[in-house]
C-alpha cells in the first residue's frame, strides 16, 4: 500500500489539535500532536503517540510527566509554532499547573505522570495517569485533510 494513500486516509479523520509540553533540566519543550485519546475513566488514563525520531520522545522519558494542551480555535499559530511551520519564533508564554509548563488560553489542559509506554512500529504510545484537568469555555481547533478547521453545528 502506498504511504501517501495511507497518510491521506488517516488525515481524513478530523481531530483536535494539541501541544504536548514537558520540562527537562529547567528547559520547556513542546510539540504539536493530534495523536491523543482518552483510555480509561477509572483510573483516569490518556494516551499520546510520539514518533521515535521526535525530540519530545526522549524528553517525555526523561521528565516522566507531560501536559496535553488542547488548543482553542484561535490558537492556530501556536500549533504552527510547535510543529515548526513558522519561520520566525514567536515568544510563547507558559504558565505552570501541577508542576508542568502549560499554554495559557488553551481550551483544556490535561497533566499526566507517565504510567506506561509501548513501542508500536516507529512510534511509542505513552500512557499518562491524569493528575490534573483545566477546562475553558471555547471552541476547539480542528485538523482534517491537511488543513485547520473550525467546529460548527449542523442544522437538524
Amino acid at each position: 500500500m502506498d504511504d501517501r494513500l495511507f497518510r491521506n486516509a488517516m488525515g481524513s479523520f478530523a481531530t483536535g489539535v494539541t501541544v504536548i509540553t514537558t520540562e527537562v533540566a529547567e528547559e520547556v519543550h513542546g510539540m504539536t500532536a493530534n495523536a491523543f485519546m482518552s483510555i480509561s475513566l477509572n483510573p483516569k488514563l490518556v494516551a499520546i503517540s510520539i514518533g521515535e525520531n521526535a525530540r519530545m520522545h526522549q524528553h517525555i522519558k526523561d521528565a516522566n510527566q507531560f501536559a496535553i494542551n488542547i488548543l482553542s480555535s484561535d490558537q492556530q499559530n501556536v500549533s504552527k509554532q510547535f510543529s515548526g511551520q513558522l519561520n520566525g519564533e514567536s515568544e510563547i508564554t507558559f504558565a505552570t499547573y501541577k508542576g508542568l509548563p502549560i499554554l495559557e488560553d488553551a481550551l483544556a489542559v490535561v497533566t499526566c505522570k507517565l504510567y506506561s509506554e509501548y513501542v508500536v512500529g516507529d512510534h511509542t504510545v505513552f500512557i499518562g495517569h491524569v493528575t490534573g484537568v483545566k477546562l475553558e469555555q471555547k471552541d476547539p481547533l480542528l485538523f482534517s485533510q491537511g488543513k485547520y478547521r473550525e467546529l460548527k453545528e449542523l442544522e437538524e
